[in-house]
């Protein structure tokens, strides 16, 4: 398996034109962050988010935490080498194979998205440590056998291996009718024994009125939006073993340094869990 970098979808074809006129989920996290790659229409939904949650910002930044630290338990304590991250949002460093090739420099990512302006950031930014590799797919979680037939995948990734697979801040964009648990498990049961999935979902039992608000300002952009409630967040990961504590706050899962004042600041349950 050679080195270096690939970006592109099945058959090669021209990911969709960039319409900056509607909202996109990869830039409003972005503009919450801090980034520069975000429009209007992004800011605007974003900041209507923020007037009923004004603490999302850094609610945002607790979520991609959690991916560092998430990443590096994979790449260090569970020797994983391979990343399939759906959902990636524009790149934001460090992003998932800075901290994995940080760690082990033959570590190979495959990156899915399908916001065009997250592919044009990947050609510019997403370069790998000469002894790994990266890739980058424009598809969605909810067509899985999209994802598992691109020939990037099979050029990045070794199936018969373990893999990490992240769904960090995603699955949120799938209504319940659209049944986003078997898209997740037709992922999950292609991937062998020994792999791990990683979710994050904005959670909402922790306020509901907040969430509300904020799924009423989605739909009116034309935004799909699901918060979920514990439970639902917990029926993701099916009957792979969980990795203590479980499914919890984001901001209390293995945290950089003291546990979080108020654990439950950050609206996200997160949780990890291996295959048997």
């Amino acid at each position: 398996m050679s080195s270096g970098n690939e970006v592109g979808d099945e058959g090669e074809q021209a990911p969709p034109e960039l319409d900056t006129s509607v909202p996109h989920s990869a830039r409003m996290y972005d503009w919450w962050i801090g980034g520069k790659d975000n429009f209007a229409a992004d800011r605007e939904l974003g900041e209507r988010f923020a007037q009923a949650i004004p603490s999302i910002p850094a609610m945002a930044r607790e979520n991609r935490n959690f991916m560092h630290r998430v990443v590096r338990y994979l790449a260090g304590q569970a020797g994983i080498r391979q990343f399939l991250d759906i959902g990636t949002g524009i790149p934001t460093s460090p992003n998932v194979h800075e901290i994995a090739q940080g760690i082990a420099a033959d570590s190979r990512v495959v990156y899915v998205d399908n916001d065009p302006l997250v592919l044009t950031h990947a050609r510019a930014l997403m370069v790998s440590d000469p002894a790994g590799r990266t890739a980058y797919i424009d598809a969605d979680f909810t067509q899985p056998h999209k994802i598992l037939r691109n020939p990037q995948l099979r050029a990045v990734l070794d199936l018969d291996q373990p893999v990490g697979l992240l769904m960090i801040a995603v699955l949120m964009l799938a209504r319940d009718s659209d049944d986003p648990w078997t898209a997740v498990r037709t992922l999950m049961d292609e991937l062998p024994s020994g792999s791990y999935l990683a979710i994050t979902h904005p959670g909402q039992d922790f306020d509901p009125a907040a969430m509300e608000a904020v799924v009423r300002a989605a739909t009116a952009s034309g935004m799909t939006l699901a918060p979920r409630q514990r439970a639902d967040v917990r029926r993701f990961f099916a009957d792979w073993e969980l990795v203590d504590p479980g499914v919890v706050p984001v901001m209390t899962w293995y945290p950089d340094g003291p546990s979080p004042a108020d654990p439950h600041a950050a609206y996200y349950w997160a949780g990890l869990a291996r295959k048997p």
